[in-house]
C-alpha cells in the first residue's frame, strides 16, 4: 500500500497512498521513521545535524492522507541545499560592518531588550555609493522612520554592502521603495550577491507601505483630509469651519514608508564575507532606500514525527490550494489522539481564522513553515463588525469561555492587510487564550500581530518577531491577567508596539520584560492604559515617530483608573521624546498622561536609561481642558540616567507631584525643569511639586538640572524653548 516518491536521486522514500487499517498505520509509521533516517543521513553528510523533536507517544491510527507526503514536502521546499554548510568562501575576511542594537553600540544597551540571535547592521555604517540620508526626526520623512534616523538611498545601479560579523545563512532587509502614482504600491527587484558571486534576487514591494492622511489613514496619495471637521495642525484650523476653505498639498501626511523581507541564502557564509545589495540598473523603482540588514544563522528545521502532520490531512505545502480545512482536520485528530499538530516546511494558504483550543501547533521554524493568506471581503459584516477576514490563529471569544491550553510555536504568519479598519479581526493572533503560550513566531503584514481580548489569564508570549503592522504589535485588551510578554522583537508598527489596555476591565499582574520595540510609526513603543500591578522591565525602545513616545502611562481611551503598583524598571529608551504635532510641543521619552482620570497609583520608575532625547526625558501632563479635574501624584523616579535632552529633563504640565532620587543627567539642552503646573501661575507657585530625595546630579549649559531654586514648585514654564541637539550617547562613568 505504498507509492514510490522520488526525493533526491539516488534516494527514494516510501510513503502511503492510503492508510485504512492499524496494520497499514504501523507500516506507515515505520516508513516515516526510515524517512527521518534518510534525511538525517543526508544532513550528516553535509556536516549539519537534524533538529528533531519528538513529543507525546504516537499510538493512534492516522487518517487517510490526501496530498503530498512528508519527505517529498521537505525535498520540494528545502531542496536540502539550505541545510548544507558552506565550505571556504571568499578571500581573507574583511572587517565587519559595525554591529549595533537600535543603531547604538551594543554595550550601551547591554542586558536590555530582546535577543533573538540576529546581528543588526545599519546601512549608514556600510560601504555604499548611494546617498546617506541626513539624520532627522521630522515626521513624514524617510529619515525619521529609519532605525537610527538615517538610511541609504540607492539610485538604479548603486549598491550598499555589509561585511558579515559572524556566520550566517539568512538575512532580513528593511527597505523602502516608492508608491505607485495612484497608490497601491509597486514591486521592484533587489540584487543580492556574496563576495561578488552567488547572485540571487529579492522582489521588494511597497504594497504594504505608504499610508496617507489622518487616522485611520488612506492608501490614496491624492486625497484631502479625511476629517475636515477635525482640528488640523497644518492650517491651525478646522477646515470645514474656515473661510476660505484651506487647500492642503498632496500627498497629505505620507507615512509608514518601510517594509522588510527575509531571505534564506541557501548556504552558510563566514564572518568577513561581503553581502552586496544592489538596485539593478533596469529597476522600475526610482529609488531604493535601505535602512538596515539583519543577519543570522538559522537552525535546521524541526521535525516532529510523532505529531499529527497536516500533510496527511490534505494541506498543500506549495501554497497553491487552501489548507485551512486540512489544518482544522489535523487539529480535530490531535484532540482525539492527544498529540500535537505539526506543520512541516512549506507555504500554506489560509484565508480565514484557525480556531484553536486545547491544542499544540508547532512548525518547523518560522523561516521554514509559513502560513500565508489573502484578505477576504465578507459578503456581509460579521457580528463583531468585521468587513474582512484573513489568516490568523484565534482563541474562542471570552464571552464563550475563551480557549485554554493552546501552545503555538515555530511558524510564520504572513497576512495581506493594506489599510486600517479598526473593526476588522485580521490579526495574526486573536481571541482569548488562557493557560497558553506563543513562542517563536514571525508575524508580518497583519493588522495587529497579537490582539488578545480578555477576560483571560496566564498567557506567555516569548521569542517572537512582529514586523510591519498596520496597527499594534501586541495588545492586552480588557481583563488580561497574570500574563507575560518576554524577549520579543517588534519593528515598524502603525500604533503602539506593546500595549496593555484596560478598557472597562482592568489588566492586572501583567509583565512586559526584555522586549525590543523599534520605529513605531504612530503612538508609543510601550503603553499602559489603566490597570493594576503592572510591570515594564528591561525593555529597549527606539525611534518612536509621532503622536507618542517610548513609554506611556496614560489614563485615556476609556481605560479604568490605575491601581496598585506600576513598576517601570531598568528600561532603555533611545531617540525618544518626539514632537506632538497637535500640541506643537515636545514629549518626554516617558510621559504620564492624565486625560480621563487622576493618576494616583504607586508608580515606581527605577533604573531606566533615557538616551538621546529629542525633547524631554520625563513628562507629566494633563490635557488643558481637564487640567483642573485630574492630577498626577505618587510618582517616584530613582536611579535614572539621562544622557542628552534637546530641552529639559522634566516637563510638568499638570497638578500633583513626584519624587526624584539619584537621577543623573548630562548634556541637558535647556533649564532642567519645565514646570507649568496647571497653568494658573499664582504667587504660590506651580501646582506641581518636585521633591528632591538626594543624589540628583548633572545638568547642562544652564547649570544643575535640579537646582535648589527650582524646588519645590518654582514656575519655569517654557513649553517651546530652543532645542539643542544632544551629542551621541556614550558609556556612563563607573561609580
Amino acid at each position: 500500500m505504498a507509492c514510490l516518491v522520488p526525493v533526491q536521486a539516488p534516494v527514494t522514500v516510501l510513503t502511503p497512498c492510503t492508510v485504512r487499517t492499524a496494520q497499514e498505520a504501523t507500516q506507515f509509521a515505520q516508513e516515516i521513521l526510515q524517512t527521518e533516517k534518510i534525511i538525517d543521513d543526508l544532513l550528516k553528510s553535509s556536516h549539519r545535524p537534524l533538529a528533531s523533536r519528538t513529543t507525546a507517544p504516537y499510538g493512534s491510527v492516522m487518517p487517510t492522507p490526501t496530498t503530498k507526503p512528508l519527505a517529498a514536502s521537505f525535498a520540494a521546499v528545502l531542496g536540502f541545499s539550505t541545510l548544507i554548510a558552506a565550505g571556504p568562501a571568499g578571500a581573507s575576511p574583511a572587517a565587519a560592518t559595525k554591529v549595533t542594537r537600535a543603531a547604538l553600540d551594543p554595550s550601551l544597551v547591554a542586558g536590555r531588550g530582546a535577543d533573538l540571535g540576529f546581528a543588526e547592521q545599519e546601512a549608514e555604517n556600510a560601504v555604499t555609493d548611494g546617498t546617506v540620508l541626513a539624520p532627522s526626526t521630522d515626521a513624514y520623512s524617510l529619515a525619521a522612520e529609519a532605525s537610527g534616523r538615517s538610511a541609504v538611498t540607492l539610485k538604479p545601479g548603486q549598491y550598499v554592502e555589509f561585511t558579515l560579523p559572524a556566520a550566517a545563512n539568512a538575512i532580513t532587509v528593511r527597505y523602502s521603495i516608492p508608491d505607485a502614482p495612484a497608490g497601491g504600491g509597486v514591486t521592484a527587484p533587489l540584487e543580492v550577491s556574496v563576495n561578488g558571486h552567488d547572485h540571487r534576487s529579492m522582489t521588494l514591494t511597497s504594497q504594504y507601505a505608504w499610508l496617507y492622511n489622518e487616522y485611520p489613514f488612506s492608501n490614496d496619495p491624492a486625497a484631502g483630509p479625511l476629517h475636515p471637521d477635525w482640528w488640523t495642525t497644518e492650517c491651525g484650523c478646522v477646515p470645514d469651519q474656515t473661510t476660505p476653505t484651506p487647500v492642503f498639498g498632496t500627498p497629505f501626511r505620507p507615512n509608514h514608508f518601510y517594509d522588510e523581507q527575509r531571505l534564506l541564502l541557501g548556504r552558510t557564509y563566514r564572518a568577513g564575507d561581503v553581502i552586496r545589495l544592489s538596485a539593478p540598473a533596469g529597476t522600475n523603482a526610482a529609488t531604493t532606500t535601505i535602512d538596515l540588514m539583519d543577519s543570522q544563522l538559522v537552525a535546521p528545521p524541526k521535525i516532529d514525527l510523532r505529531a499529527a502532520n497536516v500533510l496527511l490531512f490534505g494541506a498543500d505545502p506549495t501554497g497553491r490550494r487552501d489548507s485551512a480545512q486540512a489544518i482544522d482536520r489535523a487539529i480535530a485528530f490531535a484532540h482525539s489522539a492527544h498529540v500535537p499538530v505539526y506543520i512541516p516546511p512549506g507555504t500554506y494558504q489560509v484565508n480565514r481564522h484557525i480556531i484553536v483550543d486545547d491544542v499544540t501547533i508547532e512548525g518547523a521554524g518560522n523561516w521554514y513553515t509559513v502560513i500565508k493568506g489573502h484578505q477576504v471581503t465578507l459578503s456581509s459584516p460579521a457580528p463583531d463588525g468585521s468587513v474582512h477576514t484573513g489568516v490568523g490563529f484565534y482563541g474562542k471569544d471570552a464571552s464563550a469561555g475563551g480557549s485554554h491550553n493552546v501552545h503555538l510555536s515555530g511558524f510564520a504568519i504572513e497576512g495581506d492587510v493594506r489599510m486600517r479598519i479598526d473593526t476588522d479581526q485580521v490579526n495574526g493572533i486573536g481571541g482569548a487564550l488562557s493557560d497558553s503560550s506563543i513562542e517563536g513566531l514571525y508575524i508580518h503584514h497583519t493588522k495587529v500581530g497579537m490582539w488578545l481580548d480578555g477576560p483571560m489569564n496566564n498567557l506567555t508570549i516569548t521569542g517572537n518577531q512582529i514586523a510591519d503592522q498596520i496597527a499594534d504589535g501586541i495588545n492586552f485588551h480588557t481583563g488580561v491577567t497574570g500574563s507575560v510578554v518576554r524577549n520579543n522583537f517588534i519593528r515598524n508598527t502603525g500604533d503602539d508596539g506593546l500595549a496593555m489596555w484596560s478598557e472597562k476591565t482592568a489588566d492586572s499582574g501583567d509583565t512586559f520584560d526584555h522586549n525590543t520595540v523599534q520605529t513605531p510609526v504612530l503612538a508609543n513603543g510601550i503603553a499602559l492604559y489603566g490597570g493594576s500591578d503592572l510591570t515594564v522591565s528591561d525593555n529597549l525602545v527606539a525611534d518612536p515617530i509621532r503622536e507618542g513616545s517610548a513609554l506611556q502611562i496614560g489614563s485615556r481611551f476609556g481605560a479604568v483608573p490605575f491601581g496598585g503598583t506600576v513598576n517601570v524598571a531598568d528600561n532603555t529608551t533611545v531617540r525618544a521624546g518626539t514632537f506632538e504635532l497637535n500640541w506643537k510641543i515636545g514629549l518626554g521619552a516617558i510621559w504620564i498622561y492624565a486625560l480621563e482620570h487622576s493618576i494616583d497609583a504607586n508608580i515606581q520608575v527605577t533604573g531606566d536609561n533615557f538616551l538621546d532625547n529629542t525633547y524631554n526625558a520625563i513628562m507629566m501632563v494633563s490635557d488643558f481642558p481637564v487640567k483642573d479635574l485630574y492630577s498626577i501624584t505618587d510618582v517616584h523616579f530613582a536611579n535614572i540616567h539621562v544622557d542628552g535632552t534637546g530641552t529639559s529633563v522634566v516637563s510638568a504640565r499638570a497638578a500633583g507631584g513626584a519624587t526624584f532620587q539619584n537621577v543623573q543627567a548630562r548634556n541637558v539642552g535647556a533649564v532642567g525643569v519645565n514646570n507649568c503646573g496647571s497653568f494658573h501661575f499664582t504667587p504660590a507657585g506651580s501646582e506641581f511639586a518636585l521633591t528632591d530625595l538626594g543624589g540628583n546630579t548633572g545638568g547642562g549649559t544652564t547649570g544643575p538640572w535640579l537646582a535648589s531654586w527650582e524646588l519645590p514648585n518654582t514656575i519655569t514654564c517654557d513649553d517651546r524653548p530652543a532645542v539643542v541637539a544632544p551629542p551621541a550617547p556614550s558609556a556612563w562613568p563607573a561609580g
